[in-house]
């Protein structure tokens, strides 16, 4: 079988993804374009809107950082469909978050509340699976990251679990804030220039 040069798999690869990730963004904008031409359709409800932020964020940063992928010498169909799959959850994050339709409730807030074991079960499951991501591009980068990346994740992960569980408005108000002051400072601490 003929090998294809790292750099020529690394354009393929980025491609698939960035559609995978464009539908997750789309759904996103189209949903809040949704609410600002609709206002009356569905009651807003602020903790949803953080959420939206977030994973707008957090897609982009995937995928500003999904760049890093063409230092892998060799990637083979297994970790092809790793990398699908992982974009893959982004955009049923997106979809959970910016149903079809609001129909059977009574706005934003009910839907979140009543979806999040949903929506905090697969945002875990994101960052569990964003640290073998990360693995696949080295166990070199793993380190220069230090202890606060897996901390991180592990933080999730439990903040993710609580949040699936708990209806508190309180604790999803404090958890959405705080995610989006840290998760805004996290980027432009270690992610900010491409090197």
């Amino acid at each position: 079988m003929e090998t294809v040069s790292s750099p020529e798999v690394f354009l393929h690869i980025k491609v698939v993804m960035g559609m995978v990730i464009s539908l997750s963004l789309a759904r996103v904008l189209t949903g809040v374009a949704g609410i600002v031409q609709h206002p009356a359709k569905a009651k807003v409800y602020p903790i949803h809107l953080g959420w939206a932020l977030s994973m707008f964020l957090f897609i982009i940063h995937i995928w500003w950082w999904e760049y890093r992928l063409q230092a892998v010498p060799a990637i083979g169909f297994g970790i092809y469909l790793f990398l699908i799959c992982f974009c893959s959850l982004f955009f049923l994050l997106c979809a959970l978050l910016f149903p079809a339709s609001l129909d059977e409730y009574g706005g934003y807030e009910e839907y979140f509340i009543s979806r999040r074991k949903w929506f905090f079960g697969i945002l875990g499951l994101t960052y569990a699976v964003d640290i073998l991501d990360t693995a696949i591009k080295g166990h070199e980068r793993i380190l220069s990251l230090g202890w606060e990346y897996p901390a991180r994740n592990i933080v999730y992960i439990i903040l993710c679990t609580i949040a699936a569980w708990t209806p508190n408005r309180r604790f999803h108000a404090t958890f959405v804030i705080a995610n989006l002051i840290y998760q805004i400072s996290f980027i432009f601490r270690l992610y900010d220039v491409l090197g």
